[in-house]
Formats: structure tokens, sequence, C-alpha cells
């Protein structure tokens, strides 16, 4: 079997010992019970002993919801919020439990993959692969992870050869002249797992605001390889490697001055964006008194960039904003199995290294382009137990001490108990902690309309519990889980806009801003023909004693899948509700915060399998055309239709 931790990742081990703690292996389709690397520091639990809320979807439900970019399926994931700024390409932001998007710690196959220099990750970026898993761990997890994981981790893990050997390839195209498509190949040799994919997507876009005629283009590709090496039974190597790129057109909104009648409005511009970025992993794993004593040692890094062009005040092809940063991490992580009898019990500690370097690189003279950077070392300990396999309780502490501001303590407990009819309630609580970006400490600009750095901010705090029961039905075909969660987040760190020049300056809230809510799910796996997945969540997430921006307070999805007895023939729908929200209001009608309507979206889908190696496919996404907005002035796409071809060689 193999595993993925972050930010240990293994692609061809053995697993542990203590059954709850299984390394990570392909759940059959069938399973409503999943087993979840990101929820511990090194190995994994089963979601059936977790105290915390954790959603996992499986390269199979990717694959039915044929979905090309990984923020549309995570809004199928109770108490997560997504919000891009108009069509396909445009910077895109995930929230989880009414946090900041950048209180959502991201890895990719291990790697942490938020840009340094903005500290956070642009979903708009990322691209699925088909035979890949999402995990999406809810609820403070600094202690584990330090920086960024208040409202909780998204992990996106590619399959190993081991999980999903042979040559697969798609091509689809469709509506705003798109077209993409992929091709992985992976297996095993010897010692040797190996699994490398290639995605491309091109669209000619679609208009994103209602005075222009402009299109809006984007270009995404990516390659990707993923290896492990098993020197002997005791020793294992791992690597990953990632290069993405894209390029996409946007638009801009009007803040000329004098303002006109479309001030604040968007607008047709000529700018573009180009961004690319690398990342890589290196480690080894070695084990010792018969596999109970674990040790992982790993180095990793990402090299960011991302360029402007075009726009009011450059030519089309003319830089005219820029920005770059680095990071490298490295991490040991040593645990030890103590279980005995029906006694599971496992102790773990972790030292994280960090290094981020970033430097603004505008090229017009008018920004600090300075290079800063940052040094952060984490010590992490946790203990978990499951006894009887019944009873499970967690508990983690990290230290972290920065160079750059203020040392911070989280922690973080959870416990559930299962009951012979499939009852199990389950909690936790912890803390989370955000650093300040380096805009926020050092600024862009100064003088008249600047944004001055506050080198004095304070990290971002978060405290916050949730309690919650799961029930087992028909037999252990279907789960349904019910959710409460509640935090409080400290020491937000706020802009202010101050007179007479109106320059910017970060600085530290003094009031906290609640967030609480409920979140519901129902996940029925029903024989080889019926797939089942229902979420809703209700979110109360308040600053100043205002609704939060972009973050809607009832969210609800649905996903219905069903195939034919021969397995030839199979068929998705999709519905996504997304309640009225506030979001901010630039121009110069109307009060500082508007409504966007709700709206609900419908994509259909459906499958041939003409043989072992072909199958067609297609689906219609937004499928009554409807018109809404995720964000203020700014449309988003209309009706679209795709077809795709697969192949499948072992």
């Amino acid at each position: 079997m193999s595993r993925i931790s972050p930010p240990y990742v293994f692609f061809h081990c053995t697993g542990f010992i203590a059954a709850p703690f299984q390394a990570y292996a392909q759940d059959a389709s069938d399973s409503v019970e999943h087993v979840v690397v990101t929820a511990s520091r090194l190995g994994s639990i089963r979601s059936e002993f977790l105290g915390a809320s954790a959603t996992v979807l499986e390269p199979l439900d990717i694959e039915l919801r044929q979905t090309t970019l990984l923020s549309d399926v995570l809004r199928d994931v109770p108490g997560v919020a997504v919000s891009r700024a108009g069509t396909v390409g445009s910077f895109t932001q995930v929230r989880i439990r009414g946090a900041e998007s950048n209180h959502t710690l991201t890895f990719i196959d291990g790697i942490k993959a938020s840009d340094p220099f903005y500290g956070e990750f642009d979903f708009a970026t990322l691209l699925t692969d088909e035979a890949a898993k999402v995990e999406v761990l809810r609820g403070e997890q600094s202690a584990l992870y330090g920086s960024d994981a208040i409202g909780g981790v998204i992990h996106y893990i590619t399959a190993s050869g081991t999980d999903t050997p042979g040559i697969r390839g798609r091509v689809e195209g469709g509506s705003f002249d798109t077209v993409n498509g992929s091709l992985r190949a992976a297996g095993v040799s010897g010692a040797l797992d190996y699994a490398v994919n290639a995605a491309y997507f091109a669209t000619a876009g679609a208009r994103d605001n209602d005075f222009g005629t402009r299109k809006l283009g984007t270009k995404i590709g990516s390659l990707s390889g993923k290896f492990s090496y098993a020197l002997n039974d005791a020793i294992r190597l791992r690597a990953v490697t990632r290069y993405s790129a894209t390029r996409a057109d946007q638009n801009e909104q009007d803040f000329n001055f004098p303002p006109g009648a479309h001030y604040g409005f968007e607008i047709d511009s000529d700018a573009h964006y180009k961004d690319s970025r690398i990342m890589g992993l290196l480690g080894a794993e070695f084990d010792g008194f018969d596999g109970r004593w674990k040790n992982d040692v790993s180095i990793q890094g990402v090299d960011a960039k991302r360029d402007g062009y075009g726009g009011f005040f450059a030519a089309p092809d003319e830089r005219n904003s820029g920005d770059k940063g680095r990071r490298f991490r490295a991490s040991y992580v040593s645990s030890l199995d103590l279980s005995s009898g029906g006694t599971m019990q496992r102790l773990t500690g972790a030292i994280d290294y960090e290094r981020e370097t970033y430097q603004n690189t505008d090229p017009t003279g008018f920004a600090d382009t300075s290079t800063h950077g940052s040094i952060n070392y984490g010590y992490v300990a946790e203990y978990e137990a499951v006894f009887d396999e019944r009873l499970s309780v967690g508990a983690a502490a990290r230290y972290d001490e920065n160079y750059r501001f203020e040392n911070a303590f989280t922690y973080r407990l959870q416990a559930s108990y299962r009951l012979d009819n499939g009852f199990r309630p389950h909690a936790a609580l912890g803390t989370g902690i955000k650093a300040p970006t380096i805009y926020e400490l050092y600024g862009f600009t100064s003088g008249p309309g600047s944004f001055a750095g506050n080198p004095n901010l304070k990290p971002e705090r978060s405290e916050g519990w949730e309690a919650g029961f799961s029930q087992n039905l028909f037999g252990r075909m279907a789960v349904f889980d019910i959710t409460y969660f509640n935090a409080r987040l400290k020491d937000e760190i706020v802009v202010d806009f101050l007179p007479p020049t109106f320059a910017a300056s970060p600085r530290n809230a003094t009031l906290a801003s609640p967030r609480d809510g409920i979140e519901t799910s129902l996940s029925a796996r029903l024989g080889n023909q019926w797939r089942v997945d229902l979420a809703y969540t209700y979110l109360h997430a308040l600053e100043d004693g205002e609704q939060e921006v972009r973050r809607a307070p009832h969210i609800a999805s649905a996903n219905v899948a069903w195939r034919d007895d021969g397995g030839r023939f199979g068929a998705n729908l999709t519905v996504r509700y997304n309640g009225e929200q506030q979001d901010r209001n630039f121009t110069l009608s109307g009060p500082l915060q508007v409504t966007l309507p709700s709206y609900t979206l419908v994509n259909i889908g459906a499958d041939y399998r003409i043989s072992d190696m072909w199958q067609l496919y297609g689906r219609v996404e937004n499928l009554f055309n409807r018109k809404y907005q995720e964000v203020y002035t700014i449309r988003s796409s209309g009706i679209a239709a795709y077809a795709g071809l697969r192949a499948y060689l072992q």
C-alpha cells in the first residue's frame, strides 16, 4: 500500500501495525468510510475514528463530475465557500468555515503550495488529475501545520503507480472554444514506483462585465512526477516535482480619476497575467523495531512568479507589475507505535524549519522592490489512541519560533466514540494562527495613495471548537453527519485608509470576529448503481458586527450518480446552491456593502464505455443559463457544453 502525509509523502510502503492508523490506499468505490492522511503528521487515521471534521473526495467523484478545475469540486464540501472573480482563470479563493481565504492551508502531494508573496494559494491555477483524491480537514489545525491552518487544510493527493497503474489519457472540447486534456503514465518496476502526469487547458473565454465585449482567454498547463524507491524493507526514498504555468486575460475595475459613469465597475481592458511555479520534494523514511518506530526526513521548495501586463497604464504586452517568492522547508518527524492488546497508540514528534523570501518586482520604479524574508521553526508533539475500536482520542501541541514577529503556541484536542448501532458522537477544539504577509509587513509603495507596511503586526489567532455526531445507515452503505462549530478570530489584520491622502496601512483589530454554523452531509453508496452525496452549511460570520463578505449564510449541494447493471452507461446530476451574500461596493452609488443574489447551478453529465479501453463522456454546465455574480460587478459564465474521450491502457 502507499500513503501520503503532508509534508511527508509516502508512495510505496507498508502500513502501521495499528489497524485504525492505516496507510493510504485507493478506497473501494462503494465505501463511505475513508482513510485521512492529513489528520496526522505521520501516517493516517480512519474517518470513523476522527474527532475533527473531514471530507474525502475520491478519484471516482472527480471523474463522475467531470471536474477540470479543483475549485469546482470543492464547492461540494461542507463548510467550504468558493469565489471566483469572473470567468475561468480569474483569481479564485477558497474559504473554510467563514475564515479568510489566506486562512486555508493548501498542500499538493505533501508540498505547502501557497504563494510565498501573497500568503495564499490561487485555485485558478490547479487542474485536476482524475487519478487523484482531495482531503479537506476543517477547523483549526495549526497545532499540526503551523501558520495558515485557521479555517482548515486542503490536501490534493495524486495517485501513485501502485494505486493506479497503466496509461490513461483524456481529451475534450466544447463551449467558449475550450480544449483540454491530460496524459498519465504510472506503474511499478521492481523497487521503483512512478507516476507522471501532463495536463493542458485552453479557452477563448467569455465576457465578465455588462459594459464591454472582450472575451477573457486562459491557458493553463502542468507537468508533474511522483516517484518512490524502496532500498529495502526498512528504507524508502521518494520525490515529487510539479511545474505549472498560467496565462490569463484580465479586465480591471474603473478607478480612473476624475470618476466617470462606470467608476468602481469591472470594464474591458487589455491586461493579462502570467503565473508560473515550480514545486519539489525529496524525502526518506526509515523504520526500526519491526516497523513500530518510523522516521521521516524531507526537504521541499516552492519557486513562484507572477507578472501583470497591459491595463490602463501600460501597453498590452508591457509588464507593469510583478512579484516572486521562494520557500524552503525541511522537516523531521518520528513516530512510535505503542499499541498492545486492544489499544492502538501512537506518539509523534516533529521539527519544521521554513525560510521564505519575497520581492515585489514592479518595473515602474513606483513600488518598493527590496527583497525580504522570514525564518520559522516549529516544534510539534502529537498523541493518538484508539481503545477497543470504539473510543478514539487525540492531542497535539506546537510551538512556533519566528524571527520577524511574535512566537506562538497552538494546540488541538479531539475525541469520538462509536456505538454498535453506528451512532458516533465526535468533538474537537483547537487554536490556529496566520502570520502577517509580506505586503502587510513591508507595504507596496510610499507617498499619497500608498500602501504602507506595518512591521509591528502580530499573527492573527483563532480559537474554535466543534461537536456533532454521525450515524451509519443501511448496513454501513450510508453515513449521515451533523456538526456545530464555533470560532473567534482575534488580532485580525485589517486595513485603514487614513485621510487626507487616504494612504492605506494594516493593523491588528481590537474586536474579535466570531464565526459559527452547522454542517450536515449524507453520503450513500447503494450497491454498484447509485452514489449520493448531499451537503448543507449554515454560516454566521461577523466582522465589526457586520456579515463578512463573500460568505453566504446558506450553501448546499447535491450529487447523484447512477450506473447501469452492466457498468457501461452512467449519468451524474450536480446541483449547487449559493445563498445571498455580501460584497464590497466600490462604485459611487449604493451602500458600502451590497447583497449579491442567491443562485442555483445545475450540471448534468453522462458517459458510455465503448470498450475496456475507450469511454465517451459529456456534460452541460449551468444547464439553465443562470446569470450570477460571485464578486460584485463581475459576471460569471453562462451555459456551456463539453464532450470528450478517455482512453485506458493497463
